[in-house]
Order: structure tokens, then sequence, then C-alpha cells
């Protein structure tokens, strides 16, 4: 997987399950071109994160205090599909939730990550826990209706 990003004054944190193929070999979060995330992000917290460069992303990110990462350090899979991790390795969450102090809530971006995630769901029991639609191209829901849900993030950065 790739590494945490995250501002120690972090007040949401999206976790994701694994990246995909295009985003691991690039090593950056959601780089596949139809990937929702960026424009999601956007739209929520009228930001330009979609016109920025990658590591201007990250700076936007961590301003807005918003940590991003993944629920799987390792896993088996074919391809980029969640319905393919098989043999999987959690990431340390509760290790991270320690260098965030400020944190209100957990956002997690699609039900692969939210299952795989809620297995340790005692880590997360003083945070408010919310599932995303996934903002992957492999989830057909409108954009509109995506970022209906996304927009109630907003709360939880203001």
């Amino acid at each position: 997987c790739l590494p945490p990003i995250f501002a120690p004054d972090a007040k949401l944190l999206i976790l994701g399950s694994l990246p995909g193929e295009q985003s691991l070999a690039r090593q950056q979060y959601y780089a596949h071109p139809r990937n929702q995330f960026w424009k999601l992000l956007d739209s929520t917290f009228q930001s330009n994160l979609a016109q920025l460069g990658y590591g201007a992303r990250l700076a936007v990110l961590k301003d807005l205090g918003i940590a991003l990462w993944d629920v799987v350090a390792q896993a088996d899979r074919e391809g980029s599909i969640d319905g393919n991790l098989r043999s999987s390795l959690a990431n340390d969450l509760p290790h991270l939730l320690q260098k965030l102090p400020r944190l209100n809530a957990v956002a997690f971006n699609g039900g692969t990550a939210f299952k795989m995630g809620m297995k340790n769901a005692q880590i997360f029991s003083h945070l408010e826990v919310v599932a995303m639609p996934s903002s992957s191209p492999a989830n057909t829901i409108p954009f509109e209706n995506k970022l209906e849900q996304w927009r109630t993030l907003q709360r939880y950065i203001g």
C-alpha cells in the first residue's frame, strides 16, 4: 500500500481499501483517471484539487484537515477490483489513530473498505464512522448521487 497522508491536526480520516494497479504503479492515491475521488472532494470542499499536481493535492488535503490511508496493507489481487482481494493483511490503523488526537470521524471510501475496516470496530468507538459510496469507476452510481453523500463530510472538518 501507500504511506498514510496526514497532519497531526487532521479532523477527518478517509480510508480506502487498497490502491489499484495504476495508483500503485504511480505511487499516488486515486491515480486512475476515471476514479472520481479528487472530483468528489473538489465539489465537497470547494477546492481545486483535480487541477493540481499530486504533491499540491496532498498539501491541500492536510490544510483542510483531511488524512488519507487504506485499511489493507497488502493482499493478493488480480487487477484492481476490490472483490478480487485475497489473503489481505490490515494496516496498523490503531497506530495511525494515536497520531491524530483531533480526529472527529472516519469515512470509508466504498463498501469493501467499510467491511474490512470495521473488523476492528472498537478502534473507532470514540469517532463517528461513515460509509461513503466508492469513488471507483467500477461503482456506476451517478456522480451527483455519490456527491450528495460525500458532501456530508463537510461537517467533520468545519
